[in-house]
Parts: C-alpha cells; structure tokens; sequence
C-alpha cells in the first residue's frame, strides 16, 4: 500500500515531530509525509529550498533517508491546530493521487512501536482509532452520549456505529472511500463554534463535562465517529501507552512534553518517567539527530535514574 503521513505543529513541538519521523523510519513507513506548521521551521530544515506543494507556497522539501521525504507546508489559519486536524487532512487528499491508499494523522508528540505494516493492515479494516483513557468506558446509555445523540439528530443525521469508549482523536486515519469521516469531523468542529460557541483559537478546558463539546475537537471526533457510514476500528487505550501492554504507539499526553521535561525534578514531586519519556528518548538520533551524543548520554542518564528511583516513590 502506499499511504501519506501528516502532523500539524508549531514552536517546540518540532522535536516531537523528529522522534515521530524517525519512528516512523525505524519501523520501515516509506513514503511522503506533509507536516503543516506555523513560525518558524527547525534548524534541522532551514537549508533546504522553498517550493510550491499542490495549492501551497513556499513550501520545504527534504529527505532524512531512502525513500522517505518530508514536506513542510506553511499555514495561515486562526483555529489552534487541535481543530485543524480533518481540514488538513481533507486538503490533502484532494490533492492526492488515486495510487495514495490513504492518510495516516499523528500528533507530534507520539511515536510508533511496530512495524509500519501493520498500519497499512489496520486502515483496511476501517478507520483506525485509539480509545482514551479518560470517560474510556461511555456506552450508549452514557448521558454524555445521549447529548452526542441529540447534537447528531440536531444536525440532521442518524447514529450508525455501536462505540461504547471515549476516543483520543491524536491519531486516526482514512481511505479514499472514508473521507467522509474527516468531513464529519470538520462538520462538527464547525457546529462546535456556531451552535455552542467554542472558540477554535485555544486549547483551554474551562467549560464542564455537561457541555457537550467541552473537550472541543475531541468530542467533535466522538461525535463524527457514531454517525459515519465508515467502519470504525477501535484499539484499547494501551494503543497509545495510556494504559501499560502497549505495542502500537506511544502519545505523551499532558505537559509538560519528553523535551521539555526534567525527570529528576518531577521524581522528586512523586511523578516517575513515563512510557512516553521513554520513548521519546528511543527516538531522537536516528534519520534525524536531534541531540549531540554527550547531550543525549546525559538525559538518558537522568531518564534511567529518575525510572529507578520512581519505583519506589510516587503520587500513585
């Protein structure tokens, strides 16, 4: 098969977006990936030559290994880049060609775990998601759902797919022919600001769990994912290494992020390193070299101390 990648991010999140590609290379993804940005790029890209990609100009193209070329589109919208997700993905796979099997969207603070393949396997399926691990268990009863419900009536449309767990909407994926679950995605970001009010500009949570777009994008992804006439393929929260088991991926979730984080300081606050941290670290100086070797010896040193400690104390 031979699918895209895409991300959307801006400022320090381009040292999650170089773990994500080199993930992505270890576990053998071949291809092209379209991250859209906003400021400034990385050092590790400011050489290359600007060009003009589908309806996109001044544009960055370059290639970390064989076969895998990573192209840099400049953005100019309002919405925080969380709402941005399905216009971005939606853009680009109008410009696709028909050979493309399909889109994979990743945030840019996950990494990959297996082999890429698998991926491939997973969008066969239908739309390929990960369950939360926060309201991870909402059945049809769930009240929260029945306003969902409600929204989805509201908007002239029906309940099509049984899900009884809360999404994380930090990686999905479609076909050609399950675009319009990127559609309804959009749709329900859009109703989001028309009908409710959010403002699509921020990422705050000041709303309560009652409102039914309280987590913004997040819930307009649930939302889409009950009424699409896609398949939804659903993996357990241990898809993202929210839960331990995992094998899949790896989304470091809150803040402050793995390149951001000093681990021995948080140890001494009861929080160990991560699943995340960890992997983050496992993925830093391969096709791309984020770090010099003294630097990356001593914050590995830092990770494995504060992991040794945090067994035995922590908050939890």
């Amino acid at each position: 098969m031979n699918s895209v990648v895409c991300t959307l991010f801006e400022g320090h999140y381009h040292y999650g977006l170089a773990a994500l590609i080199n993930s992505l290379y270890k576990h053998g993804f071949k291809g092209d990936f379209y991250a859209g940005y906003r400021g400034e790029l990385p050092v590790w890209v400011k050489s290359a030559k600007k060009e003009r990609i589908f309806n996109w100009d001044n544009c960055t193209t370059i290639s970390v290994a064989k076969d895998q070329h990573i192209h840099f589109i400049p953005l100019h919208v309002d919405y925080h880049f969380c709402n941005y997700k399905p216009d971005f993905v939606i853009e680009l796979s109008s410009n696709l060609n028909q050979e493309s099997a399909g889109i994979f969207y990743f945030d840019p603070d996950i990494v990959i775990k297996c082999r890429w393949s698998f991926y491939e396997e997973w969008l066969s399926l239908g739309v390929p998601v990960v369950h939360e691990i926060t309201n991870n268990d909402m059945p049809q009863s769930h009240p929260i759902r029945q306003i969902w419900t409600n929204v989805i009536r509201n908007n002239g449309l029906e309940v099509k797919t049984n899900i009884c767990s809360y999404l994380n909407s930090g990686f999905f994926a479609v076909k050609k022919a399950d675009l319009g679950f990127a559609y309804l995605f959009k749709k329900f970001v859009e109703v989001s600001q028309q009908d409710y009010k959010m403002d699509l500009t921020d990422f705050t949570f000041e709303l309560d769990r009652s409102n039914p777009f309280f987590a913004k994008d997040q819930d307009a992804f649930n939302i889409a994912a009950m009424c699409t006439d896609a398949a939804i393929s659903e993996y357990g929260p241990e898809g993202m290494d929210l839960t331990s088991g995992g094998k899949l991926m790896s989304h470091a979730i809150g803040t402050p992020k793995p390149w951001k984080k000093k681990y021995f300081r948080h140890f001494l606050k009861g929080s160990p390193p991560t699943m995340a941290d960890r992997e983050y670290w496992n993925n830093v100086n391969d096709a791309i070299k984020l770090y010099s070797a003294p630097r990356l010896k001593m914050a590995r040193m830092e990770l494995q101390l504060a992991s040794f400690l945090g067994r035995f104390y922590r908050k939890y």
